[in-house]
């Protein structure tokens, strides 16, 4: 059985500002990874986008160039499944972004959400069956550490 995930924006944001951390480390298993497991949709990668390319951001990872952030992004695009979302039912979370995400793990019948606002996510698990985790839970479930 394949795993699926949808990566939230909070989670690529400190893996581009630290190569020393725990995001860093769990993008760069998704990227290694040999089977495309991340899910991702056309308002999603536009989040991606807006989060990663301002400037305030840009200021916290200044050996990247807007042009590597792009690049970037457009990996993260190669690496997933790209997700039409079929399927409204918003607004079930209280932040609407959140609600994208959610959108796109439900639409890709994904088995995790990652990110670190776990509170964003109340119900989620309940009513859609989505388990909600940070980078270090997910990789402890896959044996990357320990």
């Amino acid at each position: 059985m394949t795993i699926k995930i949808v990566i939230d924006t909070n989670v690529i944001l400190p893996a581009l500002m630290s190569r020393e951390g725990v995001s860093n480390k769990f993008m760069i298993w998704v990227f290694s990874n040999n089977i495309k497991i991340n899910v991702i949709s056309n308002t999603l990668v536009t989040e991606y986008e807006d989060v990663l390319l301002r400037r305030k951001n840009r200021k916290l990872y200044p050996q990247f160039s807007k042009e590597d952030i792009t690049s970037f992004i457009d990996d993260v695009c190669l690496i997933s499944h790209h997700q039409k979302i079929n399927f409204l039912w918003r607004p079930f979370l209280k932040d609407i972004k959140d609600d994208m995400v959610l959108e796109t793990a439900f639409n890709g019948k994904c088995d995790y959400i990652i990110t670190y606002n776990l509170k964003d996510f109340h119900g989620v698990k309940d009513k859609f069956g989505i388990q909600i985790i940070t980078p270090k839970e997910f990789l402890k479930k896959v044996g990357e550490i320990k």
